[in-house]
């Protein structure tokens, strides 16, 4: 898992909300790629590929590790060097206009990845898992969510971490996923279903998990 890097540039920050950037960010996170492979997997045009590829890299979000000849040409190979961060303090001074963006820029990778996950049979293991579960909070209970969300995913990296060093060792075979938490404010709509359905797990997977 790649490490976090704290973003407090607001130049930064709103460059993120471009959708194309999230999309490389997503796939570099998982292996180095150079722009044409990019602009084929993403069906985007080369030149628009390259052109973010070159901004990401300015911004110290990624970095050039290797050169391949190509037919008369080289090709630049990219690779991840840390995951942005935004921190809350950067979160809340944003304009409403750059949050939805940005968020929209996230979902859209991430709702392909699941349905393709789907598709494929990734929830077909006994450990996976899929739920969900509304709530009615006041302001400590958010604040409290919130934290128990971060210490999640802290653990979760030393699951990887202890996973990483077990597969080296040649204990296990590899095995890749994909941990997606959200935590959200609910729209008018969903809120009075939510008075109705208080805690109740509106879709949850046959077998729990462990």
């Amino acid at each position: 898992m790649k490490p976090f890097a704290h973003l407090t540039d607001q130049r930064v920050v709103k460059a993120l909300a471009h959708p194309l950037r999230v999309q490389i960010l997503s796939v570099l996170e998982h292996r180095t790629a150079s722009p044409s492979e990019l602009a084929a997997e993403l069906c985007v045009p080369l030149g628009n590929v390259s052109y973010h590829v070159r901004q990401l890299q300015s911004f110290g979000l990624i970095r050039l590790v290797r050169t391949t000849p190509r037919r008369g040409s080289i090709e630049h190979h990219y690779e991840l060097i840390a995951r942005p961060d935004i921190t809350d303090r950067e979160w809340d001074s944003l304009p409403e206009i750059v949050k939805h963006a940005m968020v929209g820029a996230a979902l859209a990778p991430l709702g392909r990845l699941v349905q393709d996950a789907a598709a494929a049979g990734g929830f077909g293991r006994r450990e996976a898992h899929l739920s969900r579960t509304a709530l009615m909070l006041d302001d400590e209970g958010w604040r409290e969510a919130s934290t128990l969300l971060i210490d999640l995913c802290e653990r979760l990296d030393q699951l990887e971490r202890d996973s990483i060093e077990r597969l080296a060792e040649g204990d296990a075979e590899p095995s890749h996923s994909t941990v997606v938490l959200m935590h959200f404010e609910s729209p008018p709509v969903a809120e009075s279903v939510a008075g109705a359905e208080h805690h109740e797990a509106a879709v949850s997977n046959a077998v729990p998990a462990g």
